[in-house]
């Protein structure tokens, strides 16, 4: 059982929280906050033992083994760094950090002390995934030459959305999942991307973004994203002999697979906390010994945001 201390009481952590309980294989220790008092409101919340009024105090508490780090954007390296000079495993949320060159000396770190540090990346365990990169590998869609992707939700959910000194703004909160999914799906990298985006009112963030690119391998894709323009949330990867949709695709409980012969199969994998296969995954991660998870490895993650980080060039 992994021993799990909460750096942050942001609105992912009880997910990770549920997840983790009901995989069986772990247990919520402590919880940080930057006051004592939200601290101790969310420990009771969550049903926690230990309370922290700042993250360093739960860095110093030596029953955390792996610190779960959900805080802000731009703190994500700043809490890695210090969780793991101080001995723990470290799951960080997506995006690792927001620059490829702190991603890759985090788990430069890792390595040098023995410890395990991963991204969270839910979306990559999910089976609805799984099955659309097991239908794309066998080649039953044929080659996937085209790849669509459609996000939209309400940018007021985090106060921080359209803070930049945050790490604010839909493209770190929600292209990463997109440019690891086409990593994951198709075993290389993004060869060229660009795009336009539309900014905040007041603000130096995107609101919402249109991005197209082409992958090694020769897949080109689109992704739209919005905080203000409601739109239909799904991907579709199109092959020679079909394609594949996959509605909520962060979250994809259910895959359709049409075929041009006219052949439809529709597979769902309902659950109630999709975060669950992610925890098994780092939870098998730590067991066997690993310092990185063989899917979502540090230069996995080093190449999707230095993705992001020319993009955010061109917006400049």
């Amino acid at each position: 059982m992994i021993r799990y201390g909460i750096l942050s009481t942001s609105s992912i952590a009880p997910r990770f929280i549920a997840a983790v309980r009901e995989s069986g294989t772990g247990e919520i220790v402590a919880v940080s906050s930057r006051t004592i008092e939200k601290a101790r409101e969310k420990a009771s919340e969550w049903n926690i033992s230990s309370a922290y009024g700042s993250h360093g105090e739960l860095l110093e508490d030596e029953n955390v083994e792996a610190v779960y780090i959900s805080a802000v954007n731009s703190q994500h390296y700043r809490w890695a760094k210090e969780a793991l000079l101080h001995g723990k495993h470290v799951i960080c949320e997506k995006p690792c950090t927001i620059r490829k060159e702190d991603t890759r000396e985090l788990f430069a770190i890792a390595k040098e002390r023995g410890l395990f540090l991963m991204e969270a990346q839910k979306m990559l365990f999910l089976p609805a995934i799984l099955e659309a990169k097991k239908r794309i590998a066998s080649g039953a869609l044929g080659s996937i030459r085209v790849a669509e992707f459609t996000h939209s939700f309400d940018g007021s959910y985090n106060a921080w959305m359209y803070d930049e000194a945050a790490g604010g703004g839909p493209l770190l909160s929600s292209a990463i999942y997109v440019i690891e999914l086409l990593q994951f799906l198709f075993e290389c990298r993004v060869a060229d991307i660009g795009g336009y985006c539309t900014k905040h009112p007041g603000t130096n963030v995107e609101e919402q973004y249109v991005l197209t690119g082409r992958m090694e391998n020769g897949v080109l894709f689109s992704l739209k994203n919005s905080t203000v323009a409601l739109m239909k949330n799904g991907a579709a990867l199109y092959g020679e002999q079909g394609w594949a949709e996959l509605p909520d695709y962060w979250k994809a409980r259910q895959v359709t697979f049409r075929l041009r012969s006219g052949e439809e199969e529709t597979l769902r994998f309902p659950c109630e906390h999709e975060l669950i296969y992610e925890a098994n995954h780092i939870a098998d991660c730590m067991e066997r010994g690993l310092l990185e998870s063989p899917v979502v490895t540090g230069e996995f993650s080093a190449a999707a945001i230095a993705v992001l980080e020319k993009v955010k060039a061109l917006w400049k």
